[in-house]
């Protein structure tokens, strides 16, 4: 019991801090949307690249966040491992404000999009890494391994930010509607952890 409180203990204030730090990077992209001068709705029109960006990425923490919660909940111990993992991966998070202010004054341009897609891959790699790490501080057998099964959405994912990425120099539409296509994919929350858990542990 003495262990299974500490585990509590350590994997509480590790979702804590990752909580504080989606939040804090809400508010920064939300920040960017400055207010324009002007009272009537014509004003808006040049901002709508800047508030599409927003939305794109609002989505895409909020999927992460989401997601997050979930694999944090078969995570049965913190290991020093899991908690460089975890900061790694706040870090790609982190850079999302920079990116997405970047892409949507410059009205979805070739370099902007393509360090967007960029930081989209690196994410998708970190949260990889987490996972992963988590699995194998869990041994073999692991209940984050059995509850991901074979985790298609993971695999096609960065797959689908590399071609992107590609894209941005030739076809630009198509980059934009290749990382809608992955949130569109990865909008209906993952559920398969808290389906694969017990009822006391989800």
């Amino acid at each position: 019991m003495p262990d299974k409180v500490v585990a509590n203990m350590g994997k509480n204030r590790l979702e804590a801090f990752s909580d504080g730090v989606v939040a804090i990077i809400i508010t920064i992209m939300v920040l960017e949307l400055k207010v324009p001068h002007g009272d009537s709705l014509g004003v808006l029109a040049p901002l709508t690249p800047v508030f599409m960006s927003y939305v794109l990425s609002f989505i895409y923490v909020g999927i992460y966040w989401n997601n997050h919660h979930h694999m944090l909940h078969a995570c049965t111990r913190v290991t020093g491992g899991i908690l460089w993992a975890n900061l790694h991966l706040l870090f790609w998070l982190s850079l999302f404000p920079f990116v997405t202010a970047w892409m949507g004054e410059n009205h979805f341009a070739a370099a902007p999009s393509a360090l967007y897609g960029g930081v989209l891959l690196a994410a998708a790699i970190a949260y990889w890494i987490l996972q992963q790490t988590i699995i194998a501080a869990q041994g073999a057998a692991s209940p984050l391994k059995a509850a991901i099964g074979t985790d298609w959405k993971g695999k096609l994912s960065p797959a689908f930010y590399a071609l992107g990425i590609l894209s941005t120099f030739f076809l630009p539409w198509v980059a934009q509607a290749l990382y809608v296509a992955v949130a569109l994919i990865w909008l209906v929350p993952d559920r398969r952890i808290e389906v694969s858990l017990p009822q006391d542990r989800a």
